[in-house]
């Protein structure tokens, strides 16, 4: 049976708003305005809805309530996390982070080091994008003040040994920061167990809206905030908070919570189906990232002879939505990074197509993309041959 169109095959740039979700903030969209600063009725109501939605992350995360800061988003919480800790540092000029980073560690990490004189060891990976914890630890230095390593990469899906590398960090006092804005949902992010100081996620990334993040920070830990005005958020981000989006936050991250056994299990088998189903009738189809050290959603390939941007086109003609890669360079001319630093090279690069799944996802959607993608690679190779002997 042919799904229902469109199929979204996206969802690691973003998500749906789950219904209950939506349900939990509308309320503090008109009824329940008011300002959580404000002594009033409906600033003190509004000033509660916060807390509750700060106790329903602290419960994902494992943490205490105070550890939980709220943010516009995954983006502004990695830079708090890197400047904050780099400007409460100021004795410690040293950041190791990796090759395969989100854009936002490595835009504010090239920003430290331009002008703050911070310098930056960059970690290189694996050809299956694994870092290797040996690696960050020959990489501290005496002066290291914070190692960050993504807990899942938002590209091929490869999760890292975070737990491994953060009793390496802390053993030799530095801070452990994960960018963990890809696992909420579907990795345990208990940050005893991981081990971190610090952790990032970003709402829209979980069913809930998008210009909400976290950023947790354990007690104790020295942070200076980039956002100075008023007290919020203890102190550490200054500004009137986003009541709703708080509110749907921490709705979210609770039902992802409770459901991750589930919607994981039957995920991973959807992916397996989809990765067999793309290398059995693609010749030549390139997996990208660990086959097994991988989020359940993701399935990311390099089609050879063939660019990823014209089998997306196509595939929208057939009202299949899915991307090349990171959703903050949609549009870039530039190969990935990600796919630069595991060993591909810039031609095979720019043939990426990443299909990531998400709860909504069905296997009829699956079987569907299955039935469509080895014609559509098949007609688009057969054109770039004619093209080419004509050219010549």
């Amino acid at each position: 049976m042919t799904p229902h169109r469109p199929i979204y095959l996206d969802y690691a740039s973003t998500t749906p708003v789950h219904p209950l979700v939506r349900r939990a903030m509308e309320p503090y969209l008109q009824l329940e305005f008011g300002n959580p600063s404000s002594l009033s009725p409906p600033g003190r109501r509004a000033a509660a809805a916060v807390e509750r939605a700060r106790a329903q992350a602290a419960g994902a995360l494992g943490c205490h309530d105070d550890e939980v800061v709220f943010t516009s988003g995954g983006s502004e919480s990695d830079n708090l996390a890197l400047k904050g800790a780099a400007l409460a540092r100021r004795g410690k000029r040293h950041l190791v982070t990796t090759t395969i980073e989100h854009s936002a560690i490595l835009g504010a990490a090239r920003d430290l080091q331009e002008h703050f004189g911070v310098d930056v060891t960059y970690v290189p990976v694996g050809e299956q994008g694994i870092v290797d914890p040996a690696a960050v630890g020959a990489a501290l230095r005496p002066d290291t003040f914070l190692v960050s390593v993504m807990l899942a990469n938002n590209e091929i899906g490869t999760l890292q040994p975070i737990a491994d590398i953060a009793r390496l960090v802390r053993d030799r006092g530095a801070l452990m920061h994960t960018d963990a804005v890809q696992a909420a949902g579907f990795l345990d992010l208990d940050v005893d167990r991981l081990g971190v100081d610090l952790l990032s996620l970003s709402a829209h990334k979980f069913y809930a809206p998008k210009g909400v993040g976290i950023l947790y920070v354990r007690r104790g830990t020295a942070l200076a905030p980039l956002i100075h005005g008023g007290d919020q958020e203890r102190q550490r981000r200054a500004g009137t908070e986003n009541v709703a989006g708080i509110v749907a936050c921490g709705a979210a991250l609770e039902l992802v919570e409770a459901h991750r056994p589930e919607t994981c299990a039957r995920l991973a088998v959807l992916r397996d189906r989809l990765v067999e189903g793309i290398e059995a009738t693609v010749p030549g189809a390139l997996l990208n990232g660990d086959r097994e050290r991988r989020l359940p959603t993701n399935a990311n390939f390099c089609f050879r002879d063939v660019q990823g941007e014209t089998i997306l086109l196509e595939l929208e003609r057939e009202d299949v939505y899915a991307s090349s890669g990171s959703a903050c360079h949609a549009g870039s001319q530039d190969p990935s990074h990600v796919l630069l630093a595991i060993g591909r090279s810039p031609e095979i690069a720019h043939t990426a197509v990443r299909l990531s799944l998400g709860a909504p996802t069905t296997r009829a959607e699956v079987d569907h993309v299955l039935e469509l993608l080895p014609s559509v690679v098949d007609r688009l190779r057969r054109d770039h041959r004619s093209l080419s002997f004509t050219s010549s």
